[in-house]
């Protein structure tokens, strides 16, 4: 059986440093053998989750039925003071509509948090918080999670200015 794993983050700006770590994250799921998909920048662009409506956009859509088939997640925010951004923590109150699955919310799923901040103090704060929902969820948050100061860290196409944030 091959493991799925989703990654879920950045921000409206494409190839961000929260998008470009998503995806240097994502590339070790795949060199450990998972298959992945990524769900970023324009994908997450959607309405205000509303519980009242029950018609979703084709964004919500792909999140929900790619979230109900994954084995795991990842996570990447960048911090937007002090915590997760908007559209991070409106697709998350998107997992809401799980609810009633045979695994509600993000049960049985290891979520993997990644938080980037120009400071040391947002992006911990911003991996607390990511940890928090994730419990909230029903997720698993894993014991490693990386907070990362983009002030002395820098993600490019190529990977990590820095070889022990990359490993």
């Amino acid at each position: 059986m091959t493991v799925t794993v989703v990654g879920i983050g950045g921000s409206i700006r494409p190839e961000s440093q929260s998008e470009r770590a998503m995806r240097l994250t994502l590339a070790g799921a795949e060199a450990a053998g998972a298959r992945t998909v990524a769900i970023t920048g324009a994908d997450l662009v959607m309405p205000f989750y509303d519980p009242s409506l029950t018609e979703r956009t084709e964004a919500a859509d792909r999140l929900i039925r790619t979230l109900r088939t994954v084995d795991g997640v990842i996570l990447a925010s960048p911090g937007y003071h002090g915590t997760l951004s908007g559209m991070v923590k409106n697709a998350l109150d998107y997992v809401e509509d799980l609810r009633d699955e045979p695994l509600p919310y993000l049960d049985g799923r290891a979520v993997g948090c990644v938080a980037l901040a120009s400071g040391w103090q947002a992006a911990v704060t911003t991996l607390n918080a990511l940890r928090s929902v994730v419990h909230a969820l029903r997720g698993w948050p894993t014991p490693l999670g990386a907070a990362v100061n983009t002030g002395e860290v820098n993600f490019t196409a190529d990977g990590c200015s820095d070889p022990q944030v990359e490993k």
